[in-house]
């Protein structure tokens, strides 16, 4: 599939997640099921994650669904404004912004020092051959990096919020008006959360009132209609105008700053993402209806006690787009269904009166009933027969581009990645050892891992020139006890000393394809 994606907007941006899972009865043993992963999701694109199973994808979508508590790292989410969620996590950043910067200063410090240690180190035994020697170059380059990636983490969970305030000149001030801030965008939040459950209440009456159903008044209308207008109105505008005020004030200390380029630096690094990972239950609550997911399983994946209707009013009801079962929840359940494929009359039927695909139709019809902006197709496909894929597939594309959607599309089929993805991500025993767009990934892999799964896609090109079966040997290694330095060293082809040493990094070998592979350490990156 062609990358039509004109302009690269990220929606989500993940930078060194981690999720590991406690082994029962073991202590201080995890498995690893993500190790470190850092990559952006664009906007409007199908981003496709392949790799054997066991390799962690199914785990990195619902983690970055926060399904799951992520163990580390960062999940920045773009598709709404932090004033709109304003979490907890910022007032406390608010509240302790001199200590948390002063940490953090400290850390970047630590980390500096670690890091002249390595070149010093690396100017001594950099050209060495004695292995014993080497060792010691590589555990000192692995200790610089894991200090440096935290650093660099906790680094960017304050400047992202407060950009060039991290070198305030008076923290106390500026800690003060960034508190008062957020207290106004969270009376505003709980606002808004009035005004919707008010809106819900105006529009039910209006449906009833212009279908001439019984029982609807039209003074009760009036009433409410009135109510609503004074929320969304003065109300809000009294807390707007104070924000305002907040932020006219935060804005000219920030121009008293102008031309300082220390300040102006970490005022570089000031956005307007969400951090997911660091979210409390209601907060993530609040972006359930951004975020979906489409189950693997058509069968278990379905209450069979719920009919289709209820099955996809659950979402809307829940996030209060519909009072109830009625009238307008049904005829919206009945757009979306035929807009997935079934029919309506089918709206009261179970699950078990329905074949595999229409059952994940079903699922996809659930997942889009609440209106998501990102969705994680978890083998959406896998478990239907191939006649029913390609039109599950199609479907989802059409979808896609009648709903303005971005897909994380998880397979280990790599024909239908092929198929859907504009870019993909090969994972292997819980790390992205490559990403590319699909048609350059397809046609140059630069990984032996991908380099291996592409060499095992049949072809009935006789003609054509024959290409090498590459065989890998041996199971994926445990996530409990990985290997040292490249996961992929105990099958790869290629393996020198330093893959068993040292993690590789994954650096951008062309523009937009990237690969963690010691053979290309000696090929500058693109960016470097």
């Amino acid at each position: 599939m062609e990358n039509n994606i004109q302009e690269k907007k990220p929606l989500i941006s993940i930078r060194n997640l981690k999720q590991y899972f406690p082994i029962k009865g073991a202590r201080n043993v995890f498995l690893k099921a993500n190790d470190g992963i850092s990559l952006e999701i664009y906007e409007g694109e199908t981003l496709g994650i392949v790799g054997e199973s066991g390799c962690g994808k199914s785990t990195l979508g619902r983690t970055l669904l926060q399904l799951y508590t992520q163990t580390d790292g960062e999940s920045i989410y773009y598709g709404r404004s932090l004033d709109e969620i304003m979490p907890d996590y910022a007032l406390d950043i608010f509240k302790n912004l001199e200590k948390r910067c002063a940490d953090s200063k400290q850390s970047i410090t630590k980390a500096e020092s670690i890091d002249q240690e390595y070149k010093k180190i690396e100017a001594e035994l950099g050209t060495t051959t004695d292995k014993a020697r080497r060792k010691t170059l590589y555990a000192k380059r692995a200790e610089r990096d894991e200090v440096m990636k935290k650093a660099t983490s906790d680094f960017l969970v304050i400047v992202r919020l407060v950009g060039g305030f991290y070198v305030a000149d008076n923290y106390a001030e500026v800690s003060s008006l960034l508190m008062e801030y957020h207290k106004i965008a969270v009376q505003i939040r709980t606002l808004n959360d009035r005004i919707m459950d008010t809106t819900l209440i105006v529009d039910e009456m209006k449906y009833k009132l212009d279908n001439d159903q019984k029982g609807a008044s039209q003074q009760a209308y009036d009433q409410s209609k009135a109510k609503l207008d004074s929320l969304a109105g003065p109300e809000m505008n009294r807390h707007k105008e104070d924000l305002q005020k907040i932020q006219e004030k935060l804005d000219a200390i920030r121009a008293k700053r102008k031309g300082d380029a220390e300040f102006e630096k970490y005022e570089a690094y000031r956005d307007d993402g969400i951090d997911l990972a660091r979210l409390k239950y209601k907060e993530m609550r609040y972006l359930r209806k951004d975020l979906q997911l489409i189950f693997q399983d058509p069968y278990s994946s379905l209450n069979p006690r719920l009919t289709v209707g209820q099955i996809v009013s659950e979402g809307p009801i829940t996030h209060k787009y519909f009072s109830g079962e009625g009238e307008r929840m049904q005829e919206y359940s009945v757009q979306l269904m035929e807009s997935c494929g079934l029919a309506p009359y089918m709206i009261h039927r179970y699950p078990h009166q329905f074949s595999g695909g229409q059952r994940q139709r079903i699922g996809i019809a659930r997942a889009l009933s609440v209106k998501p902006k990102f969705v994680v197709c978890d083998e959406a496909v896998s478990a239907l027969d191939v006649s029913i894929q390609s039109q599950i597939i199609n479907l989802l594309q059409n979808l896609k581009e009648q709903y303005n959607l971005t897909y994380m599309f998880i397979s280990h089929d790599l024909s239908v990645i092929k198929y859907i993805s504009n870019r993909v991500a090969v994972m292997y025993l819980g790390h992205i050892v490559e990403l590319a767009d699909s048609a350059e990934l397809f046609e140059n892999p630069l990984h032996p891992y991908t380099e291996a799964l592409l060499s095992a896609i049949p072809t009935t090109d006789v003609d054509g020139e024959k290409k090498e079966m590459i065989i890998l040997e041996g199971d994926i290694p445990s996530p409990v006890n990985p290997p040292q330095g490249c996961k992929f060293n105990t099958r790869c082809r290629y393996a020198s000393d330093i893959c068993h040493e040292l993690t590789p990094d994954f650096k951008e070998i062309k523009p937009g394809h990237f690969v963690a592979c010691h053979r290309y350490d000696e090929q500058e990156a693109v960016n470097a």
